[in-house]
């Protein structure tokens, strides 16, 4: 059953446009069109979900289409990301001197909000749902503020998101849903702590809420692109009972403390559950401590790996360097011990100071922060001085890591340590259809025909039980 809502009303109608401006290292060296083709964005397709229905909208992701603009929208919303700050300013200021209202929101808006309200008529700090209607509502009616800001915190009475206003073509995973907000958690290298600044952290939809999403959504596969899709153990467990027998497969993201709830873990392995996305970040207890990541123990990642492993459960692992506790034996020695441990895929990234974030102030203090090229704050570069590293040496190492894992002989390496010889097939399948089957990809995303990748991966995911 759908959820009700409720929505603000206006007798003047508008044309509002709705903008994710590409990543800068969309176009680097290392830009892989598949990657940047695999969700949508949603936070847009939520906001635009508290417009009338006689409002014209559109949402332009710069990722998979070129920007149009030549047009003349009443209204401009452009979400920021620190590594596409400098390419929203541009968009922005561009509409701007055309007499055209710029409203600014997102992650680093939140982070610094006097940068962006130099390319802003208006900017929203934190989650903007429940102060939205209250920005259309000011701007329609010509009173719109310089800056929004709310702290109230919940998902109900949510308005659908507007899925019609997605390009479903254009990407590998156009059934995503995100069914909560924040983390449990508070990891210092994280935005959370500015984001939510001000109000409740983590909060969630109600089980119902989400499988109204769910129902709407056509095909077997999902992606929760929620930080901890068992963040809240009650509701989690509550709809993947739910979700059993629909037939779905699924992937998401979970911590190692989670996944210690033997119950939990068998019912979403039932409901189809197929990979998760965990946050090991590194193999040395002290530099999780470090960084106010306790609830991982590194003593229970094995257990861990193997117990989904055992359900069927692929892992993309998470890493990050450049840890003060890291050296140079770190890049090589990570690497073999995610191949070791029969890994499918692995995301390695370097520890990254965003503004905003408790990391980002204590090496602020220490004096450490390099620069402030916001472009190259995107986990590939070293920002920051290490004790021991240099930044070259970082980034090679970092390089290097991901080379190595995902060399051939590194994938069958890996797949080998699966104990049936099918098991060790869908390792192949899936690590190389990810990583080496650029062409394939390349083609399909020219033909705007990425759905019919879909098939496929649902039956790589399923595997042969």
């Amino acid at each position: 059953m759908m959820a009700q809502y409720s929505k603000v009303r206006f007798s003047q109608d508008m044309k509002i446009k709705f903008i994710l401006p590409a990543l800068t290292e969309a176009h680097g060296q290392f830009w892989r069109p598949i990657k940047y083709s695999l969700f949508p964005p949603l936070g847009l397709a939520t906001l635009a979900g508290y417009l009338n229905n006689s409002d014209e909208a559109v949402i332009q992701d710069e990722h998979v289409e070129p920007l149009n603009l030549n047009d003349s929208p009443d209204l401009v919303v452009i979400q920021v990301y620190i590594t596409s700050a400098y390419r929203a300013y541009e968009i922005s200021d561009h509409y701007r001197e055309k007499g055209i209202t710029v409203i600014l929101g997102g992650l680093h808006v939140t982070a610094l909000p006097n940068e962006a309200l130099q390319h802003a008529d208006s900017i929203v700090l934190g989650p903007a749902e429940k102060i939205w209607g209250e920005v259309l509502d000011d701007f329609r009616n010509n009173r719109l503020e310089k800056i929004y800001f709310s702290n109230l915190r919940t998902l109900k009475n949510q308005p659908p998101v507007r899925r019609d206003l997605i390009k479903r073509e254009f990407y590998l995973v156009p059934n995503s849903l995100v069914i909560s907000r924040g983390c449990p958690h508070s990891c210092d290298f994280c935005y959370k702590t500015s984001f939510f600044r001000g109000g409740k952290s983590f909060y969630t939809y109600t089980t119902d809420q989400a499988l109204s999403e769910i129902e709407i959504l056509k095909g077997k596969h999902l992606f929760f692109l929620d930080d901890n899709i068992f963040g809240n153990p009650a509701l989690a467990f509550s709809l993947f009972s739910e979700m059993k027998g629909m037939g779905r497969v699924w992937q998401g993201a979970a911590t190692v403390a989670s996944l210690q709830n033997r119950k939990l873990l068998q019912v979403a392995a039932d409901s189809g559950l197929k990979s998760l996305f965990i946050g090991f970040e590194t193999l040395k207890q002290e530099g999780l401590a470090r960084h106010n990541k306790q609830h991982n123990r590194t003593g229970e990642y094995e257990k861990v790996i193997k117990t989904l492993h055992d359900y069927g459960i692929m892992i993309n692992a998470s890493f990050v360097f450049g840890l003060d506790q890291d050296d140079p034996s770190v890049f090589r020695a990570t690497a073999e011990w995610a191949i070791a441990k029969g890994i499918e895929t692995v995301t390695f990234h370097i520890l990254t100071p965003y503004p905003g974030t408790p990391l980002y102030q204590r090496l602020e203090k220490q004096q450490r922060i390099l620069h402030h090229d916001w472009n190259l704050y995107d986990t590939r570069h070293a920002v920051f001085r290490h004790p021991v590293m240099s930044s070259e040496a970082i980034e090679a190492g970092y390089q290097n890591a991901y080379s190595y894992f995902y060399k051939w002989t590194s994938i069958l390496k890996s797949a080998a340590k699966k104990e049936k010889l099918l098991s060790a097939g869908r390792h192949i399948a899936y690590t190389g259809g990810w990583k080496k089957a650029e062409p394939v990809w390349n083609f399909l995303i020219r033909l705007k025909r990425l759905n019919q990748a879909v098939p496929p991966l649902e039956r790589v995911l399923k595997g042969y039980d």
